[in-house]
C-alpha cells in the first residue's frame, strides 16, 4: 500500500513538472516571436553547400560567402557551380567548385576528404537538392530510385564523413531544406507521390537526427526549414497555381536564402519561409482528417496545367 502510494506521488510530480516545464517552453517561444535571438557570427566556418549550381543553393553560397564563410560549392553540374563561384567573387569569404553525384557514397567520401584538405574541418552542412524545381514538378514524372536517393539517401552518404569533421572541430550546424511537398503533397496533372514521400522522409531524418545529437550532448546543430512558397525565377511564375496568391505567392530565391540564412543564425530548430506559415502545418496535422484535407482544398496550391 505504501508503495502504490509513493508511486502515485512521484508521478503526480513528474506530470506536474512537466507541465511546468511545457508552460514556460510556450512563454519563451512567444517571448522569441517578439525577441527573436540575436544573429550569430558565421565568420571563418566552413560551409558545404549541396546543390549550390542554381536556386536557393547558389543564393545561399552567395550570401555566406559576404559573411566571411568558406564555401564548398558542391553540385553535379560543374558549369552552373563555376557561375556560382563567379557571383562570390566580391565577397569576404572563399569559394571554391566541386563536382559530385551524392548518391554515391564513395564519391561523397571522395569529395569531403579534398574538400577538408584545402578548405579545413566543414562545420556548416547544407543539403539543397531536398526541393524540388519547378520543372521537376511541371514536366515528367520523377524516376523513383533517383529521387528516394538523391532527396533521402544522399543525406546518409554526407552524415556519414561530415559529422565526424564537424566532431573534430567540435561544433557544428547541419541545415536540412524541405519543400512544400512535404505539408501536404503536390497537386499535379500527374503523379507525385514519390516527391512528397522524400519530402516526409526528409523531415523525419532530421527530427530523429536532431533527438539523437541532443541526447549524446553534442555541440552539432540540427535545423530543419521548411520551404513553403516554390521558388521560381518570374518565366516560371505562371505555371504555378495559388488560390491567394497574396500570402501563398512566389518568391524569389534570393528573399529565400536571407530568410533561411536569418533563421540559421538564430540557432532555430524548426522553422519555415516565410515564418508565419510553420504554424499552419502544424494546424494541419492537428485537425481531424476531413478537416485537413478542406483546409488544403481552400489553399489550393499545386501546379497549372491550363
Amino acid at each position: 500500500m505504501f508503495l502504490q502510494v509513493y508511486s502515485l506521488f512521484i508521478l503526480m510530480l513528474d506530470l506536474v513538472t512537466l507541465l511546468v516545464g511545457i508552460f514556460f517552453a510556450i512563454l519563451m517561444a512567444i517571448y522569441r516571436t517578439f525577441r527573436p535571438p540575436p544573429l550569430k557570427s558565421l565568420h571563418g566556418e566552413v560551409a558545404m553547400v549541396v546543390g549550390a549550381g542554381r536556386g536557393v543553393g547558389r543564393e545561399l553560397a552567395i550570401h555566406l560567402c559576404r559573411l566571411g564563410v568558406s564555401v564548398a560549392c558542391v553540385d553535379i553540374n560543374a558549369e552552373n557551380s563555376n557561375v556560382t563561384v563567379e557571383k562570390t567573387s566580391q565577397a569576404l569569404g572563399v569559394a571554391k567548385t566541386y563536382i559530385c553525384n551524392v548518391t554515391d557514397k564513395n564519391e561523397v567520401a571522395r569529395t569531403v576528404n579534398i574538400i577538408r584538405s584545402q578548405l579545413g574541418e566543414i562545420t556548416m552542412l547544407f543539403h539543397c537538392c531536398s526541393i524540388p524545381s519547378p520543372r521537376a514538378l511541371i514536366e515528367d514524372q520523377p524516376e523513383i530510385r533517383h529521387t528516394i536517393e538523391l532527396t533521402v539517401v544522399s543525406h546518409f552518404w554526407l552524415l556519414e564523413t561530415v559529422l565526424p569533421s564537424m566532431e573534430r572541430a567540435g561544433k557544428g550546424h547541419i541545415v536540412v531544406l524541405s519543400s512544400v511537398a512535404g505539408l501536404s503533397g503536390v497537386v499535379t496533372g500527374g503523379s507525385r507521390v514519390p516527391l512528397s514521400t522524400a519530402q516526409f522522409a526528409v523531415q523525419g531524418l532530421a527530427e530523429s537526427l536532431h533527438t539523437e545529437l541532443r541526447h549524446s550532448n553534442s555541440n552539432i546543430i540540427i535545423t530543419l526549414v521548411h520551404v513553403y512558397p516554390f521558388i521560381v525565377s518570374a518565366e516560371m511564375a505562371r505555371d504555378i497555381r495559388f488560390r491567394i496568391p497574396s500570402y501563398f505567392g512566389t518568391m524569389p530565391a534570393v528573399e529565400a536564402a536571407k530568410q533561411i540564412l536569418d533563421g540559421v543564425r538564430r540557432n532555430y530548430a524548426e522553422f519555415s519561409v516565410p515564418g508565419y506559415l510553420l504554424y499552419l502545418g502544424h494546424v494541419l496535422r492537428v485537425l481531424p482528417k476531413k478537416a485537413s484535407f478542406m483546409m488544403r482544398d481552400l489553399l489550393d496550391t499545386g501546379v497549372d496545367f491550363g
